[in-house]
């Protein structure tokens, strides 16, 4: 069982930027491949980036790409999320999540955080 954080959403003006941090309540948090959810109102929950458990290997959502950043601090079981450039379209609540990596890809697991809200508007 793996306990999971989020904290850093808010309220920001497009163009802006948010850092989003995900911490693990277990010492094997550092075992787990991250990755970051999001879902808007009337919308599924989506992956927008992940990380190995090592840190070595990031993915991203085409939607995100390039403006997003994950890495994670193994050492203090934190994973964070570097958000520039957000949109309006970006609003949404933010979950992490702790999975693994098979087949090349993330995959979920049922561990998540209470999530953290994130609206960006002028």
């Amino acid at each position: 069982q793996v306990l999971l954080g989020e904290s850093g959403g808010g309220l920001v003006q497009p163009g802006g930027s948010l850092i989003l941090a995900c911490t693990g309540s277990e010492d094997t948090f550092h075992t787990y491949a991250v990755g970051w959810f999001r879902q808007a109102p009337g919308k599924d929950r989506e992956l927008v980036a992940s990380i190995t458990y090592s840190g070595g290997s990031t993915d991203y959502a085409d939607s995100v790409k390039g403006r997003f950043t994950i890495s994670r601090d193994v050492v203090n079981n934190m994973v964070y999320l570097q958000m520039n450039s957000l949109k309006p379209e970006d609003t949404a609540i933010y979950y992490c999540n702790a999975g693994a990596y098979r087949g090349g890809r993330y995959q979920q697991e049922d561990f998540w955080g209470q999530g953290t809200q994130v609206t960006v508007s002028s």
